[in-house]
C-alpha cells in the first residue's frame, strides 16, 4: 500500500484530495490532516465588515467537503521528519507517508510587527483575513462616523493581495451609502512602490483610488506601531482613528520547525510542478509554497489542475509534462455594485481586454462592470458545489492571451 499524506485541507488541499482519490487506484491510501473541522470560504471575510455575509455564511465542516475514500485526521502538525518520512502530530502520533503534500496556507502573525498587539488591538487596530478579525471589524464599522480609516499592509507577499484595495473601494462606497464619506478621511498605506505589483494594473487601480478621494502612501514599510500611529523604517508617520491593517503573512510554524521552509515559513519548490527543491517526495502547493505570483485561490485552483496529473505521472516512474505558468486570475470589488478582473501569470501583467470569450467575456478585464461583481458574488457558489469537489471549470489552468489587448507605454494596440 503506497501512502499519501497530505498536510491542509483549505482550498488547494482538498482539491488534491478529492481529484486523487478519483484517480489513484486502491493500492494507495489518502490521509488528509487539518486541526479542526471548519473549513472557511475566506473571500468571503472582505464582505463581513460591511455586512454582505454573516459568519455562518462562510463556514462548513471540512469533514463534508472530503471524499469518503480519503481519511481526515484532526490534529495540529508538530512536525515533518522528512528522513524518516512522518508527520509528527500534537498529540504524539506519527502518520508515515511515501509521498507528502503540504497545503498548510499561510495566514496573517500580527505579533511579527512590534505594538500592532497593543492596547489598540481589536478597539482602533483590525484585521480582515480571519473570520474573527472581519466580525470584530463589522461592529466597528458600525460605529464609525468620522474620522481618518487607514488600510494598511505591512509586509508582502499576502494572501489575495487586491483584498485590501478592495476594502478600501468598499469602504469610500459604504461611507457614501450612509451620507458620512466627507467625515471621513480615507488612506492606503503599502509597502510597495505603487499600488499593485503589476504597472498596468497599478496605474489603473491607482486612477480609481484618485477618481475616490482615497490618499495612497506608497513605501511605507511599517516599523512599528505606536499607540494610534504607524511608523516607518523611515521614521514617517501615519495616523489613525481606525486602523485596517493586513500583518505580515507566513506560513505554518511546523513548516518551520521542520527545517523545510523560507525566512516566511513557505515551502521552496520548482515554480511549474511544486517538487520540494529539497526531498524528491514532498510537494507544496498553494499558499504554502514559494511561489513568485499572488497568492489567490485561483492559484490553488490552476496549480492543482496542473499538480493531479503530472504527480500520477511522478509516481508511476514518468516524467511530469504538465508545467505551472503563475496563472491567477482575480475579480476586483470596486464599490457600488461594480468590479473588475485581472487575469495574468508569470511572464504576463494583467491587461485589458475581455474574458474567457474573445470579443464577448462576459468579464471585462481591468473595467469596471456590474457583470464581473457578479461573478465576484457568484463564486461562492461555484467554490462549494465545482471547485472543492473537484469537478472541471470550462477555464484553462493555463493563461491564454486570447481576448487581451496588449499595450505598449500607456497606448493600446491588438
Amino acid at each position: 500500500m503506497k501512502r499519501l499524506v497530505v498536510i491542509g485541507a483549505g482550498t488547494a488541499g482538498t482539491m488534491i484530495v478529492n481529484k486523487l482519490s478519483r484517480e489513484l487506484d486502491d493500492d494507495w491510501s489518502i490521509t488528509v490532516v487539518d486541526r479542526d473541522d471548519e473549513h472557511q470560504y475566506q473571500p468571503g471575510f472582505l464582505f463581513i465588515p460591511f455586512g454582505d455575509y454573516k459568519p455562518a455564511d462562510v463556514v462548513r465542516s471540512r469533514h463534508a467537503q472530503i471524499d469518503d475514500r480519503a481519511t481526515m485526521v484532526l490534529e495540529s502538525v508538530d512536525r515533518v521528519d522528512a528522513d524518516a518520512n512522518s508527520v509528527v502530530l500534537m498529540d504524539g502520533r506519527t502518520l508515515e507517508y511515501d509521498y507528502l503534500v503540504i497545503a498548510s496556507g499561510t495566514h496573517p502573525n500580527p505579533a511579527e510587527t512590534p505594538g500592532l498587539l497593543g492596547d489598540e488591538w481589536r478597539k482602533s487596530i483590525f484585521d480582515f483575513y480571519t473570520l474573527e478579525g472581519a466580525t470584530a471589524l463589522h461592529e466597528a464599522l458600525e460605529d464609525f462616523t468620522r474620522g481618518r480609516l487607514v488600510v494598511n499592509i505591512m509586509e508582502t507577499p499576502i494572501k489575495c493581495p487586491v483584498a485590501p484595495l478592495e476594502f478600501a473601494f468598499l469602504a469610500d462606497s459604504f461611507f457614501r451609502q450612509r451620507g458620512i464619506r466627507d467625515q471621513v478621511e480615507l488612506v492606503y498605506a503599502t509597502p510597495m512602490p505603487a499600488v499593485f505589483t503589476k504597472p498596468i494594473a497599478a496605474e489603473r487601480l491607482g486612477h480609481l483610488l484618485d477618481d475616490r478621494d482615497i490618499k495612497v502612501e506608497t513605501d511605507f514599510y511599517v516599523e512599528r506601531v505606536e499607540g494610534t500611529s504607524l511608523v516607518s523604517y523611515d521614521e514617517r508617520e501615519v495616523d489613525f482613528d481606525l486602523l485596517v491593517t493586513v500583518p505580515v503573512n507566513s506560513g505554518a510554524e511546523f513548516v518551520a520547525r521542520s527545517g523545510l521552509g523560507d525566512e516566511l515559513n513557505h515551502v521552496a519548490v520548482d515554480k511549474h510542478t511544486f517538487l520540494s527543491k529539497a526531498h524528491r517526495n514532498i510537494f507544496a502547493i498553494g499558499d504554502a509554497a514559494d511561489l513568485p505570483t499572488s497568492k489567490a485561490g485561483s492559484v490553488a485552483h490552476f496549480s492543482v489542475d496542473v499538480f493531479v496529473p503530472n504527480f500520477i505521472d511522478y509516481v508511476a516512474g514518468r516524467p511530469m509534462t504538465e508545467a505551472f505558468d503563475g496563472h491567477a486570475n482575480c475579480f476586483v470589488e470596486s464599490g457600488d455594485g461594480k468590479a473588475l478582473l485581472i487575469d495574468f501569470n508569470y511572464d504576463t501583467e494583467p491587461l485589458p481586454g475581455s474574458y474567457p470569450v474573445p470579443g464577448i467575456g462576459p468579464f471585462r478585464l481591468l473595467t469596471e462592470t456590474v457583470v464581473n461583481h457578479i461573478g465576484k458574488k457568484a463564486f461562492k457558489w461555484t467554490y462549494w458545489n465545482v471547485l472543492l469537489p473537484g469537478r472541471p471549470l470550462p477555464v484553462p489552468n493555463r493563461m491564454s492571451m486570447a481576448g487581451k489587448i496588449q499595450t505598449n507605454q500607456g497606448d493600446d494596440k491588438t
